[in-house]
């Protein structure tokens, strides 16, 4: 059973923005953002690496990002999200998502003071393949 913040997440957001998404499909950043898009989610890269990927336009950062983000996923190692944090904050997303073997308390501590909806250590994609088939009818 999914529980109530992921499902509330899955079912609101529509913009995501995808902090350390990855230009490599065999990487977990590069095809779970991919999943998402094909969900019908609006996907917007964030790798000052990159220029584009998945067909939309890369920026450097989150403040860089010139339309509203509901949702911030992070695919950066813990130590690299409080200053995440601390944009998704600035830019108002409704949430931010860590993606499986990532967290940091404290961070995850003043987004939910900030507003947001937090979910840590957790693969996007797995949670809305699990609430995706709680959705659909038994046959």
């Amino acid at each position: 059973m999914i529980d109530e913040t992921k499902a509330r997440i899955l079912s609101s957001v529509r913009t995501i923005a995808v902090v350390g998404l990855s230009s490599n499909p065999g990487r977990a950043g590069y095809y779970v953002p991919a999943y998402l898009q094909a969900q019908g989610y609006q996907i917007i890269p964030v790798n000052p690496n990159l220029q584009e990927a998945l067909g939309e336009r890369a920026y450097a950062s989150l403040t860089a990002v010139p339309q509203p983000i509901d949702l911030v996923l992070i695919f950066q190692r813990s130590e690299k999200v409080p200053p995440l944090v601390d944009e998704a904050i600035a830019v108002a997303a409704t949430a931010v998502w860590l993606q499986t073997g990532i967290y940091h308390e404290a961070a995850a501590a003043k987004a939910r003071q900030a507003g947001l909806d937090v979910v840590m250590d957790a693969c996007m994609m797995v949670e809305h393949r699990r609430w995706h088939a709680q959705q659909s009818p038994e046959i």
